[in-house]
């Protein structure tokens, strides 16, 4: 069944079809790769911290270092991309950032912790603005926010899989001379090796270049992409006016606060639940796997209902902020089992809700080169807030002795991030309205057809 949004012509409805069966399940495996690699050290910290002496602090500051050389190569890694084209780039980040990851087994000292993290973040940057930019090439703009949900419904998978696995991986403790923790990184870093060959042999660089469209339907997408639907529409702009761009910068700095809330407690999850329940670690992991769950129809559902609206994401977004801000506070506020995970699971759900709404908005404002160094600015600055979470977290750990507090402050980014949504949001209701007096008196009546 077709939505009221979505095209009816069969040209169009066979080219949409046939891309997203042939390009998102291999994206949302790649992305699913990326996550499971960036956040599987929450899980390696369960034993990884006591084994090897990692305080709070230093266990936050090198869970939170891969996104400092992550942000500084995004929007270098999104002009790559668009120079080179997605398939190779894209396959040559997978690879790369699948070797660092099976490396991060021999750590041994914070220093080496560190420098493992700051290489993966480096060999990682650019997967996701990339992919972000690729996709809006096939998709039209009112039907983004669900093509973005589609494959980024593989973050909630990822956490569902890794939860899943990670118990049985932590109890291979001392099989071939591993400890669990490194077990994890050696089989979690395998995969995006092996799809990093099933993208270069697999994905076109652009619709022009898919065998498997017909000529109606690659001149349909390509029409289509190209004709933006959104009533803002800018052309190609140097590179140096799009990172001073005040809209960059306020989506830039939503992102931020999103980030610095989401990673400060996703990167420490795994220890939360332990600490609330004192589960076993498997128990812990299928915790973990439900609480990720319950993202996935939560991303597809406000993906869903935003692009029922595309001009209005922004309404699709603010109440999300104020959910996630309660969760947040809730944790704080309580240790009982009982409420800290109703609270995580109804974090989980309205993080996952506002992705698809939030991440539309971006590609609807630019478009070309200025499209990739737009979402890649974007990211760069919304990824900070994966350093500044856990190391704030990491912080107030070693000062307090538990999370509780920290997880309570977490929630005023999100109260700050839902004022900046409105702030947008008003901004794009003025922009929509028309101009009733587009000339001066003066003007007109210097006008020759008076």
């Amino acid at each position: 069944m077709i939505d009221s949004v979505a095209p009816t012509s069969p040209i169009a409805r066979s080219a949409l079809r046939k891309t997203s069966l042939r390009l998102i399940p291999l994206i949302a495996l790649g992305y699913g790769c990326s996550y499971m690699d960036r956040a599987n050290v929450s899980f390696a910290a369960l034993q990884m911290n006591q084994a090897l002496h990692f305080s709070g602090a230093v266990y936050g500051f090198g869970a939170g270092i891969f996104f400092l050389s992550y942000a500084a190569c995004e929007v270098p890694s999104n002009l790559m991309l668009y120079r080179f084209g997605a398939r190779r780039w894209l396959a040559r980040i997978m690879f790369t950032w699948g070797l660092i990851a099976v490396c991060m087994l021999l750590v041994r000292t914070p220093l080496q912790f560190y420098i493992a993290r700051f290489f993966l973040g480096m060999a990682e940057a650019g997967f996701f603005p990339g992919v972000i930019f690729y996709l809006m090439q096939w998709f039209p703009p009112e039907l983004r926010a669900r093509a973005v949900s589609r494959f980024y419904i593989s973050l909630p998978l990822s956490g569902v899989l890794m939860g899943t696995i990670a118990g049985a991986l932590l109890n291979l403790n001392g099989h071939a001379h591993l400890a669990g923790w490194q077990w994890l990184f050696l089989v979690e870093g395998i995969p995006p090796i092996l799809l990093s060959v099933a993208f270069l042999l697999l994905l076109p660089d652009s619709p022009a270049e898919a065998p498997w469209l017909t000529e109606p339907e690659r001149d349909w997408i390509i029409s289509n992409v190209n004709h933006e639907g959104d009533h803002i529409h800018h052309p190609a702009e140097p590179i140096h006016r799009i990172l001073i761009d005040p809209r960059v910068w306020q989506l830039g700095i939503f992102g931020f606060l999103l980030s610095t809330s989401s990673y400060g407690y996703v990167l420490i999850l795994p220890q939360l639940i332990q600490s609330s329940t004192h589960f076993s670690v498997t128990r812990i992991g299928f915790v973990t796997a439900g609480i990720n769950l319950l993202g996935v129809p939560a991303m597809l559902f406000g993906a869903k209902l935003s692009d029922r609206s595309p001009h209005k994401r922004h309404q699709h977004v603010i109440p999300c902020c104020f959910l996630m801000a309660l969760g947040l506070a809730a944790c704080g506020l309580s240790n009982a089992p009982g409420i800290v995970i109703s609270a995580l699971c109804c974090v989980s759900i309205s993080f996952n809700a506002m992705q698809g709404p939030w991440l539309a908005i971006i590609p609807s404002l630019f478009r070309g080169r200025s499209a990739a160094a737009a979402i890649a600015a974007v990211n760069t600055i919304y990824i900070l807030g994966g350093f500044v979470g856990p190391n704030f977290m990491g912080f107030l750990k070693d000062l307090t002795g538990n999370y509780q507090r920290g997880l309570g402050a977490l929630g005023i980014p999100m109260l700050l991030a839902a004022a900046i949504m409105l702030f947008l949001h008003r901004q794009a209701v003025r922009a929509a309205k028309p101009v009733l007096f587009p000339v001066t008196i003066d003007d007109a009546l210097d006008s020759p057809n008076l």
